[in-house]
């Protein structure tokens, strides 16, 4: 398979992994999903933000890394090891899952208030920053030149779940509403998270 898509489809496993976790953002999309409520611009708002915050990590990564190559085996340890301890968390949350509990009652809210409580969710949890500008950027430095396609990977991703989970939560809720469902996805999110841990260890071991 060639490099980029390798690079692609790197970043869309990983952005999925990192996005598919309940949380609060999640949480809101599907409760606006299930009022059907505003969802197209729940659903642009949060991934245009993810891709603003992917560029911001995957340009600024790359770029520290052009100046100081000696960056590029720490960035790609440190990622790694991001990776393990997310990979710990989700096997934990697999462990003690939570369902996802959303009111489907009370008025229809304006846009404008829909519309700054995702922006607040979105720019106002310091995880987002973690996730989308340290982690994922400091993971692309692991593909090189690849890093663009790998960061257009995770956009994609993003896209592809908020659109998935804002216009699929009508469907998804009975589903959802069980916390045996978190499990697997929690679960799943482990396991990807390992193996791109081990594939960038591995990239470091055998160049």
């Amino acid at each position: 398979m060639p490099s980029t898509l390798v690079s692609l489809f790197s970043g869309l496993a990983f952005g999925l992994s990192l996005i598919v976790a309940i949380g609060a953002q999640n949480v809101f999309v599907l409760r606006q999903g299930i009022r059907r409520e505003h969802v197209a611009l729940v659903v642009v708002t949060c991934a245009v933000s993810d891709a603003i915050l992917i560029v911001v990590g995957v340009a600024g990564v790359g770029g520290a890394v052009s100046a100081v190559p000696w960056l590029v085996p720490v960035a790609t340890i440190g990622g790694a090891a991001f990776l393990v301890g997310y990979a710990a968390l989700a096997l934990r949350r697999a462990l003690r899952p939570a369902a996802l509990a959303s009111d489907t009652a009370g008025e229809r809210a304006p846009w404008g208030s829909v519309l700054l409580g995702c922006l607040a969710i979105t720019w106002l949890n310091p995880h987002v920053y973690l996730d989308t500008v340290v982690l994922l950027g400091s993971i692309a430095t692991g593909f090189g030149t690849g890093r663009w396609w790998f960061g257009l990977g995770a956009i994609a991703a993003s896209v592809a779940w908020f659109t998935a989970i804002g216009f699929g939560a009508r469907l998804l809720a009975p589903l959802l509403a069980r916390p045996g469902a978190w499990r697997v996805v929690d679960g799943v999110v482990a396991a990807v998270m390992l193996l791109i841990a081990g594939r960038l260890v591995w990239g470091l071991l055998v160049p």
